[in-house]
């Protein structure tokens, strides 16, 4: 079965530029009070089963991805389609420092743009050995969406990158970017 999901309007807007390595944008939909990645992290820090997890996930992404290291290729190493689901698989050790997450129950999805600039989507429980046989299916497809639209505009000029300041902008220079 294919579930085909129509994306309308979105808006990226920054979700956290404070961190010494990378800058993190989220997607939020026309007319949405609360944009996915703050969705995602809002749903399950109450929730007794997930609270600890939730709380390492968001660590790996502010303090690995943001302060340590950038999103450095061993760090988004769960390649699914167009996004990158994290936690990163496997062991990975950098200098003393270990991420390992057997078994994480939870996914978020994400998209490096460059070690410096990285989109963060939704996710939820990873119940299924699969995302297409797990109810995380639909965020998958909707953050594939998503990420299929910021990469054409990035690879038609609509959307650029400016290095130095490791943001995203529109191709007339504007931060309000509305796709």
């Amino acid at each position: 079965m294919q579930i085909r999901i129509q994306v309308n309007i979105f808006e990226l807007e920054i979700w956290d530029d404070e961190a010494k390595c990378c800058t993190f944008y989220t997607v939020r939909e026309d007319g949405a009070e609360q944009n996915g990645t703050d969705a995602f992290f809002e749903k399950y820090e109450n929730d007794e089963t997930y609270k600890d997890r939730i709380q390492e996930l968001l660590s790996f992404v502010l303090v690995a991805i943001g302060d340590r290291h950038g999103a450095v290729d061993e760090l988004f190493n769960r390649f699914e389609n167009e996004v990158a689901g994290l936690p990163s698989r496997g062991h990975i050790k950098f200098g003393e420092l270990d991420y390992f997450f057997p078994n994480f129950p939870l996914r978020l999805y994400a998209l490096k743009i460059t070690n410096e600039i990285v989109i963060l989507f939704g996710g939820g429980i990873k119940d299924g050995s699969t995302n297409q046989n797990s109810s995380l299916h639909y965020k998958w497809v909707e953050a594939c969406n998503y990420a299929k639209r910021i990469i054409e505009s990035l690879q038609d000029g609509t959307l650029t990158i400016n290095e130095s300041d490791r943001t995203l902008l529109l191709f007339d220079g504007s931060s309000d970017i509305i796709l």
